[in-house]
């Protein structure tokens, strides 16, 4: 099989698209939530309702980081799913933005050892699935390396250092219940995930399309 130049020369997450209503809206939200050069943005009308499937997390160094971006995303228009609180694992919040997609921003740290600094320690990209052990072979058989493991409730794949954005695998009704949603959904996930060698749709109708391994820009 030819790869072509725009292609991966193997299927690695290299971008992240959302597809919003309102690309204005949405570019404004993301530059002010902070998060504008993790993403693409792409225009788009197809029907969406309820759970879309997935999350996007932020890994952050502590308590008064994940406040200032849930703080950023609020001010911006986002909706608050589940207000930042400390938990067993750390300390954390949920937020929906105003184009519908869910964003999670969480800490392990409980106390703050120092200011607010902005910044991404790790982002995350979350697919909400029905058979994790079936979805983590599909894309092994497609390229990606599994570097965390947790039987049929978890994976997660390594990430490239040209890609800003780590894969991980989760069960759909597990990841509802933790983003504070209902499970149900129906139409498009409205993400296409970047950097296979070949367009594809994966077992839970997540779309990857061809692109090169780079630093996402918005479009």
């Amino acid at each position: 099989m030819a790869i072509t130049a725009s292609c991966a020369v193997r299927t690695v997450l290299a971008s992240v698209t959302l597809e919003v209503a309102d690309l204005g809206v949405a570019r404004r939200f993301y530059d002010v939530f902070g998060v504008g050069a993790y993403i693409r943005l792409r225009a788009s009308g197809a029907d969406s309702a309820g759970f879309r499937g997935f999350t996007l997390a932020l890994t952050v160094s502590g308590p008064a980081t994940v406040d200032g971006f849930v703080a950023a995303a609020v001010g911006a228009g986002a909706t608050v799913l589940k207000p930042a609180v400390k938990s067993l694992w750390g300390y954390g919040g949920v937020v929906r933005a105003p184009d519908g997609t869910v964003w999670k921003v969480a800490t392990s740290a409980k106390k703050d050892t120092g200011p607010a600094t902005g910044e991404i320690d790790e982002f995350v990209l979350l697919l909400g699935v029905q058979d994790v052990k079936a979805t983590k072979q599909f894309y092994v058989d497609r390229g990606l390396v599994v570097a965390k493991n947790f039987g049929g409730k978890y994976a997660e794949f390594a990430s490239g250092q040209s890609s800003p954005v780590k894969l991980a695998l989760y069960k759909h009704r597990a990841l509802a219940k933790d983003l504070g949603v209902p499970a149900d959904g129906t139409g498009s996930h409205r993400i296409v995930l970047g950097g296979a060698v070949e367009a594809f749709t994966d077992p839970d109708g997540f779309v990857w399309e061809c692109v090169a391994p780079s630093s996402p820009a918005q479009s």
